[in-house]
């Protein structure tokens, strides 16, 4: 593998990773504006927060199975169309419910950048350069919380918690674009993978 595309994928599989962070820690700073603009308080907000977390959960047990059974690219796809579509949904709401099950959509769709980050690293590098790769990819991991409220702050001081989740959107079209076209579909898919759950034999025996 050449110097350039080494980068190259690194860069990608960065903004893959980054791209969770940014949506978790990027709107903080927009919390009043959007109590005041959605009637409701700070405290109701902050619900979107949680539901955030509560995607990212079901997300990392969707993706999984999905990824293995249908390849890399494919999931990654509309997980990121799901988040492009959320982020977008987000910057038109009118009321807190919605933008509360919105946050838990654009959850939901940045989760398979997360995990299919996690999953191409095994796929596009050698063995011995493994640890390399994640050791970079935790940097972007650690840097990303810092940097989203700070640049979330500025957004959201001089342009409104509206533009935020423009910024996410253009973001997820982004690395759509980059991911659809820069990374190798390196994994073929195991069509004898079901997504239906195996059963569990314990000594021989079915459990009930």
């Amino acid at each position: 593998m050449t110097t350039k595309k080494y980068i190259k994928l690194i860069l990608i599989l960065g903004s893959l990773t980054a791209l969770g962070p940014f949506s978790i820690d990027m709107y903080l700073p927009g919390f009043s504006g959007i109590a005041e603009d959605l009637n409701t308080n700070v405290a109701k907000v902050s619900m979107s927060l949680s539901s955030y977390f509560i995607g990212i959960s079901a997300g990392q047990l969707l993706y999984g199975p999905l990824l293995d059974r249908f390849g890399r690219k494919k999931p990654l796809f509309v997980g990121l169309m799901v988040y492009i579509l959320a982020s977008l949904g987000c910057v038109y709401v009118a009321d807190i419910d919605t933008f509360i099950f919105l946050r838990f959509i654009q959850a939901v769709g940045s989760c398979a950048a997360t995990v299919a980050s996690v999953a191409m690293v095994r796929d596009l590098f050698p063995v011995k350069d493994i640890p390399k790769v994640f050791s970079l990819l935790m940097l972007v991991l650690g840097l990303s919380p810092m940097l989203a409220p700070t640049i979330g702050g500025y957004v959201t001081e001089d342009y409104g918690w509206h533009v935020v989740f423009l910024i996410l959107m253009f973001m997820g079209i982004a690395i759509l674009i980059a991911s659809q076209i820069g990374l190798p579909n390196t994994y073929k898919p195991d069509t004898s993978i079901s997504l239906k759950p195996k059963p569990i034999y314990f000594y021989g025996y079915l459990p009930c």
